[in-house]
């Protein structure tokens, strides 16, 4: 049986001191400035962009989750888009992807694979599902058994997959992207908590403007234009990214605010299941990818808190009587934001050191991007 293996890239060593967790003293990558990380950061939505319009702020979005390695779950009507921001994704970092059309009569080893027989040396030899890609799209993932469903967890927690009793590494980098459909509920399996909980965020792109629906109409007048979109950096570049992020440092006054923000949904009345410790990794790690692609070294407490409705509202369950009050998810998660206390004294300094304000998004199942200030 034959394996994929795992080969690690040698991460930067890291320092942490009593007020700040990362450290931008020593880099591994070949990347020289956080300014180079938003070029990037930049020419990749803009690459998508020739395909995906009136969106900039999902593709955003989208690819803040990628570079932190975590998995999407779009959830919005047919006919939106969510394939092709997938493929556009995955085509401008020239990365290996692949696609399951999740069905009722799926199997798990429809997904990871499984031993087949050689007829020439009688030998089992393993030949890998489609989940041995860089960028996977599940789709329509609710119509899948929750058999099938199970497939995806050790590959979305481990990024590793066991066939037979053996581990099989999957490529770095390695993220799900999964949709599914709000309507036509008939005949779906609904995703467990335990797996939506694998998410890092939740998004939506809704239906795009009269303006940008023209825009669509022409770039595919002759041809879908997702055919002839091409790589505008390499999957090695990617990785570059994803180590320089990991590096960006933030102040321990920041990483509890992330901290007190999931520990509130805890407490609150009308939620019946509060976010998990997975929650404020995410919350984390979604922020140093943030901060590094508007050109900052240091993660500050907007960066938390604009992420934190795209990673806490899949996550959370309403109480019965919260839902007969008419409450939402994304109210509940407003009143925790406007409630818990934000650090001071953290955006000015970072912002002097940059000589930019951060750029704010706003999160409820979709995102907006306003203007940076001035």
């Amino acid at each position: 049986m034959t394996k994929t293996r795992k080969v690690d890239s040698v991460a930067a060593p890291k320092t942490r001191t009593a007020s700040r967790i990362g450290s931008t003293a020593s880099r591994s990558t070949a990347m020289a400035t956080s300014q180079e990380f938003r070029a990037r950061f930049e020419a990749v939505v803009s690459n998508v962009g020739k395909v995906i319009k009136g969106k900039d702020d999902v593709i955003r979005m989208a690819l803040t989750a990628f570079l932190a390695q975590g998995h999407i779950l779009f959830e919005d009507l047919p006919g939106t888009g969510k394939t092709m921001l997938v493929r556009s994704i995955a085509q401008s970092i020239d990365a290996k992807w692949s696609r399951v059309q999740c069905t009722p009569d799926l199997l798990p080893a429809d997904i990871t694979g499984s031993p087949v027989l050689d007829r020439r040396t009688g030998d089992f030899i393993f030949r890998p599902g489609p989940i041995f890609a860089n960028v996977v799209l599940a789709d329509e993932v609710n119509r899948a058994t929750p058999k099938t469903q199970s497939a995806l967890l050790e590959a979305m927690q481990e990024r590793r997959v066991t066939i037979d009793g053996e581990p099989n590494a999957l490529p770095r980098p390695f993220v799900v992207l999964a949709t599914q459909n709000p309507i036509e509920q008939a005949g779906t399996f609904p995703l467990p908590e335990a797996q939506l909980d694998r998410f890092m965020i939740k998004l939506s792109l809704g239906y795009i403007s009269r303006e940008a629906d023209l825009e669509v109409l022409m770039v595919n007048r002759k041809s879908e234009a997702i055919e002839s979109l091409g790589s505008c950096i390499t999957i090695e570049q990617v990785v570059e990214m994803i180590e320089w992020a990991e590096d960006v440092s933030i102040a321990e006054a920041v990483a509890l605010y992330a901290v007190d923000i999931v520990h509130a949904t805890r407490a609150d009345p009308a939620l019946e299941v509060g976010a998990s410790a997975r929650a404020s990794l995410a919350l984390v790690r979604a922020a140093r990818v943030l901060a590094a692609s508007q050109g900052r070294d240091d993660v500050i407490p907007d960066d938390v808190r604009l992420l934190a409705p795209a990673v806490l509202i899949h996550r959370l369950v309403l109480t019965p009587d919260a839902m007969l009050r008419d409450e939402t998810i994304e109210s509940v998660v407003e009143r925790i934001l406007t409630r818990v206390k934000v650090p001071v004294g953290l955006s000015k300094s970072t912002s002097a050191r940059t000589g930019k304000t951060p750029v704010a998004m706003e999160t409820s199942g979709s995102v907006k991007t306003a203007k940076a200030s001035a």
